[in-house]
């Protein structure tokens, strides 16, 4: 491996460890529930998941969308990060 690729390599090292330098414009996942495994998303018109807590509520939230913004929370907009945060608990 030549030296240009290694420090490409470390430097994507210490970038991993700042995930606040990403931003996620959109995300799609397989949620494995404890019942089934659901689709969860971001998009432009906000989080979306195919659970019936989800569905039930439409554009409030469900476990499987606030565990996505409690990992993903450094690489989202404040928008995404805080959506539906008033049912969300705190970690």
């Amino acid at each position: 491996m030549n030296s240009g690729m290694i420090g490409k390599i470390d430097k994507a090292h210490r970038y991993a460890q700042e995930p606040e330098r990403m931003r996620i414009a959109t995300f799609s996942a397989t949620f494995h529930g404890s019942h089934d495994e659901y689709n969860v998303s971001l998009g432009e018109h906000g989080w979306h998941c195919t659970c019936h807590t989800f569905q039930a509520h439409l554009l409030e939230s469900c476990p499987h969308v606030m565990a996505a913004q409690l990992i993903l929370g450094p690489m989202l907009s404040e928008d995404a990060r805080f959506a539906n945060a008033d049912t969300a608990v705190p970690a």
